[in-house]
Parts: structure tokens; sequence; C-alpha cells
């Protein structure tokens, strides 16, 4: 079996504290033996060796929640650009959303999916199915088929799923089969049509706002529905301070829910929007700075358990739009590293927990083996340099579409290589 011996590395282990010196062996696709500190002379001779340079080695990323165009807008993101872009910013595991043209909500539609992710992309592949039909929150999809052909989350994306009847069904269902549901936390009615953060900032600028009020309101319908079910759930975005405490409160109750944020949230706020940059526009929207620093926060003592970059591809057409009208969402595979690692040169969280967020904790909540730096853990791994500087050119992605709202930002943190089961596929 084919080995590689990662030597000089700083072991960016999630479940450790703090990074520590040492070499990884791999072997067949798998770690084979974490080694701390320095190796002893003549230690695993013949073995070939990758000095690392004292750069981190760490578990790859699984990006809970990436849109790929497939099937129906190969033009925005393909399987192979979208595994491309993945492996070049460390991701290793693209977890995708449903939200296609059609919506992946039959077996046969699902199965297509996986096909062309097999042949085509770089990175690993588990995608998510609607939870209804079409998305359009009628009638449930058939749950247990879907399981049975590889979905490993139900979610309707950014559509809320409005009749709660029809919520709670599914939900009891999905507790039935141990599926885990992830929901898109807004009540509908107040966040219509809002495209800003309801304050001072959106009423000078003249935009549609919604009230954070309304991720509240829409939090608290769905712990009230899993108190109801039992259900397993994961909510996808929390971004504002007063869907906090009721999150809480329902971890301290013992619920089976868990939390996530993209990684623009924490580190961009309503004043990027500046002079209506439709790169910005998101959903939801970007929040308060009060709003950041509480999400950081959360992140920080373990209460948000995810970041992901919730990568959403747009052309340029639906972008160069004026800002109420404008498709919502940015690419982030490729940023979801270094703007990440903005918080760790704030000073606002170690590696370690970062890469829990990143890595550990996604990988966990969906029953997936990676995520970890053990013996017996696939060979899924990023080398980076948390420290190199760059200024971000979004011509240099490889996305198809790049409707990055870091383009022209001053960041740190470049990878050095991708590992996947063992082969390099990045550097």
């Amino acid at each position: 079996m084919t080995e590689l011996l990662f030597t000089n590395a700083r072991l960016i282990d999630p479940e450790a504290e703090a990074p520590q010196p040492g070499a990884l062996l791999i072997r067949g696709g798998e770690i084979a033996e974490v080694i701390a500190g320095p190796l002893e002379d003549g230690a695993f001779p013949g073995t070939e060796r990758l000095d690392c340079g004292g750069a981190c080695l760490a578990p790859g990323i699984v990006d809970l929640g990436v849109k790929v165009s497939e099937p129906g807008e190969r033009h925005k993101e393909s399987f192979r650009s979208a595994g491309r872009a993945a492996v070049a910013g460390g991701v290793t595991t693209m977890v995708t959303r449903p939200d296609t043209s059609p919506t992946i909500d039959t077996p046969e539609v699902l199965e297509f999916v996986s096909r062309r992710a097999r042949e085509d992309s770089l990175a690993r592949v588990r995608p998510m199915a609607a939870l209804t039909k079409g998305r359009e929150g009628r009638e449930m999809t058939e749950i247990g088929f879907l399981m049975d052909a590889g979905a490993v989350a139900f979610t309707d994306g950014f559509r809320v799923v409005e009749n709660t009847r029809v919520y709670a069904r599914a939900l009891t269902y999905a507790r039935a089969l141990g599926a885990l549901v992830v929901g898109h936390v807004q009540e509908p009615g107040l966040s219509a049509a809002g495209v800003a953060t309801a304050g001072k900032f959106a009423s000078l600028r003249g935009l549609p706002h919604v009230s954070p009020m309304a991720e509240r309101m829409g939090l608290d319908r769905d712990i009230a529905l899993i108190e109801m079910t039992g259900a397993s759930y994961h909510a996808g975005q929390v971004t504002t301070a007063r869907a906090l405490p009721p999150l809480e409160r329902a971890k301290a109750n013992g619920f089976d829910i868990t939390a996530g944020i993209s990684v623009h949230h924490l580190t961009l706020n309503e004043f990027d929007v500046a002079d209506y940059r439709t790169f910005f526009k998101l959903t939801p929207p970007l929040r308060s700075e009060d709003d950041r620093m509480a999400a950081v926060e959360a992140v920080a003592s373990g209460l948000i358990d995810v970041i992901s970059s919730f990568h959403t591809p747009q052309d340029e057409e639906s972008k160069r739009l004026p800002f109420e009208v404008a498709a919502s969402g940015a690419v982030g595979l490729e940023t979801l590293l270094p703007a990440s690692l903005r918080l760790v040169h704030g000073g606002h969280l170690s590696l370690n927990r970062l890469f829990r967020a990143l890595s550990r904790n996604p990988a966990r909540r969906l029953g997936l083996p990676g995520g970890r730096l053990q013996a017996g853990a696939p060979a899924d791994l990023v080398l980076f340099d948390e420290h190199a500087p760059f200024v971000l050119d979004r011509e240099t992605l490889h996305s198809k579409s790049r409707n990055t709202p870091f383009d022209g930002a001053r960041l740190q943190g470049k990878v050095r290589g991708t590992w996947v089961a063992g082969e390099r596929v990045f550097g």
C-alpha cells in the first residue's frame, strides 16, 4: 500500500486544545499513525516523505451547504469546476444543497447527481435532498428512499416550510428514519422581499429590510416542532444576537439541535454593502456589527457549531442589477479558509477551535468519518500557511461564477496542498 509521511508539520487536531509539532503517516487512503514531537532518527525507512516546513496540517474542510448548479444551470457551476475550487480552498467534502433545476427530490435525480459528482469532482460530494417535493412546502419527499440513494440530510434550502402540519409530519418521519433535517430559520412573512437588515443603514439606503426578529421567530417555531417530534435538526444559519438565547435554551434542554453560520456573516457586516454592491447581497442579509460579534462569540463558545461557505454561484447577468432585484449569494469554496482565518488572526478563535467548526463538527453531525487527525480516519488533509498574505483577485478563482465579496481584499492563509483519500489533488 502507498505510504506517505508528512514531517515537520504543525498538527491541527480539532479535538486537541492547541497545535502540536509532529508527523503524520498515511497508508492506503487512511491516517495510519500520528506522531507527536520530532521523529526519531531512522524512523519509517523507505517511506516517501513530505517536509511541511512548519506549515499547518489539518483535516480537510467539510463544507455544509454548497450549491452546485447541476442539474439545470451548469453555466454557473459544475461538479468539475466546484471540485477544483473546493480542493484549492482545502475543502475535501462538499455537502451539497438540493436547490437545483430540477430539485433533488427523487432517488432518480439524486442518483444522477451522485454519478456526476463521482465522475467529475476532485473533492468528495455528499448530497442533501429536498424535504418537500419541489421545495414547495406542500408534500414531503420519500425520505427513506432518498436516504437509501445516498442523501445525508434533508432541506428545502433557503425556503421555509410554512405549513406547520406538513413540517411536523416531515420531522416525525425524519425522526423515525434517523434523518437529519436542515432548516432555514426565518419567519417568511416578515422576511419577504427584505434585502437588508432593519436599522439606520438600511433606512438611509432606502433598501427593503427585515427585522432580526424574523430569525428569532423562525428559530422559535422550529424549536417547538423539534420538542414536539424529537427530530434531529440543524439550523443552517443563525446570524443574529436575538436568536442565540433560544438556541442556548434548546441545547440545555437536551434537544437534538445544532447550528451553523456562513463565513460571510462572521467576517462582514451591513456596512460592507456600501454603495449597493451586489456581491454583498446574501441570504439572510448581512447583519449589524453587534450581531456579527455576538455570532463570533457563539462560535468561540461552541454554541454555534459549524462554519460553512454557503457557496452560491451566480453569473454576472444575475448580479449586475439594482440591489433590490439582483440575485443573492456569493461563492465561497476557495475563500472559506482564508476568510475564517481572520477570526484567528483577530484573536477570536484558536486554530483548533476553528477546525472544530470547519471540519469535525459538520462531519460528526452528518455521520461522516472525516474531520479528525486520528489513526483510521480518512486521509483527507489540507496543508496551509496561516500567515501567508495575498490580495484576492476574483479572476483567479476556479469557480465558473466569481461573485465573491472578497475581491480585492487582503487575506492571510494560503493552501499549499490538499489530499483526498491520500491522493494529492491540489498543490
